[in-house]
């Protein structure tokens, strides 16, 4: 059954059961707000921590997450400039601005990802049925010829641009420019893996993924957003937002994991990053992301990897859905979004799903083992615990 918005919120009430439970996740009664005389003093102590925990904490890891990035992007840059000499081609995008690297995604603060851009996709259409999950085909447009594209080697017989085979010539050329870059002895191919990945001093992950930006288009999966009762994010961001458009990455897809049918395998995972960034502006939306991924780099990073910077990402996004008005995001209700957000995330790990905002039939918990989801609940419901009922606990979370 297709995952729907209603159904998504529907995945909070074990989780507020859980809250009225004290046996669910622990020995004593949680905190509750009718046992507290002045709620608005309880509010504004939680608040206070919150803040000094993200002056602290957070923006420490901002800036050593920034360190590394300038690090890692050396290594990658001499590594992507040896590729365009073999392959011009392959043109890297890595480029800083404003203090950040376009296309740079941070997993975790050991873990990046640089995306690829390439050129020309003019002469295919983007098809997007649905019945790849996740994913979309980029197929020759009618009438056009292979010799008329750049890519006319990686063209299936079946007119299909295939994402593995660009990912498969991709990668022999990293494998070579490794070889030869100036950064030689300190990186290296991360093998097992049909995705172009580098390990940087033996501390460091970094996946190369090519992929194309698809601007003034919106894909038919997400057609169902923005839903017609929400009010947010408001028609002026919405246009915004499908301005932005959307990028098709060559990576493997879990949602695609054990599908033999050939266009399945040259298709192209739907990646929203700039939208996501842009629907996140404003309020205490970053600052409330900001902590939460600092509480899982500290606290969540467990056997099995349950979960990701990108769940925080997913669930923020729907925060914003429940509580729409801009007031709702004021600084005072920092408190309130992140309990909102962790009990959410308890609820999502209890029943095993984590749909993707833009695309609902997409489980972000697909793959992930169940001991482990289960394992991440327990120590989710911990550390919401913990900062509900005693805010300062922050100083040593």
């Amino acid at each position: 059954m297709p995952y729907t918005r209603l159904s998504f919120r529907g995945l909070l009430a074990p989780a507020i059961a859980a809250a009225l439970d004290p046996t669910a996740y622990c020995e004593t009664p949680v905190y509750n707000p009718d046992l507290c005389p002045n709620m608005i003093a309880a509010q504004a102590k939680l608040v206070y921590h919150l803040n000094k925990y993200y002056n602290e904490k957070c923006q420490a890891r901002k800036a050593a997450i920034a360190k590394t990035i300038r690090e890692v992007c050396k290594v990658v840059s001499d590594v992507l400039k040896e590729v365009e000499v073999q392959e011009p081609r392959f043109i890297s995008s890595l480029n800083e601005m404003d203090n950040r690297y376009e296309g740079l995604e941070v997993i975790s603060p050991t873990e990046f990802e640089v995306v690829l851009y390439l050129n020309q996709m003019g002469v295919f259409n983007f098809v997007d049925d649905g019945s790849l999950p996740g994913c979309a085909v980029l197929k020759l447009s009618d009438g056009r010829k292979r010799s008329m594209s750049l890519w006319v080697e990686f063209i299936t017989a079946s007119g299909y641009l295939s994402a593995r085979k660009i990912r498969s010539r991709f990668q022999t050329l990293v494998a070579q420019a490794v070889d030869k870059c100036s950064y030689r002895d300190v990186v290296k191919m991360v093998a097992d893996t049909s995705e172009v990945k580098l390990r940087i001093r033996d501390r460091y992950v970094v996946q190369i993924t090519p992929a194309f930006k698809c601007t003034g288009i919106w894909p038919r999966s997400a057609a169902h957003w923005p839903l017609p009762h929400i009010p947010w994010p408001g028609p002026n961001r919405v246009a915004e937002v499908k301005a932005e458009g959307f990028n098709l990455l060559s990576k493997e897809c879990h949602s695609l994991a054990g599908k033999q049918s050939s266009a399945e395998s040259d298709a192209w995972v739907l990646q929203f990053a700039e939208a996501e960034n842009r629907l996140q502006m404003g309020g205490c939306r970053k600052k409330c992301l900001s902590i939460l991924k600092t509480l899982r780099d500290r606290h969540l990073e467990l056997p099995g990897q349950p979960l990701n910077n990108y769940h925080m990402k997913t669930l923020v996004s729907y925060e914003c859905e429940k509580h729409p008005r801009e007031s709702d995001w004021d600084e005072s209700c920092l408190g309130d979004r992140l309990n909102g957000i962790l009990l959410q995330l308890i609820s999502c790990l209890q029943c095993r799903r984590c749909p993707h905002y833009f695309l609902p039939n997409l489980d972000l918990f697909q793959g992930k083992p169940h001991s482990a989801l289960e394992n991440a609940a327990k120590q989710t419901w911990r550390l919401a615990r913990e900062i509900l009922t005693n805010p300062k606990s922050l100083e040593k979370l």
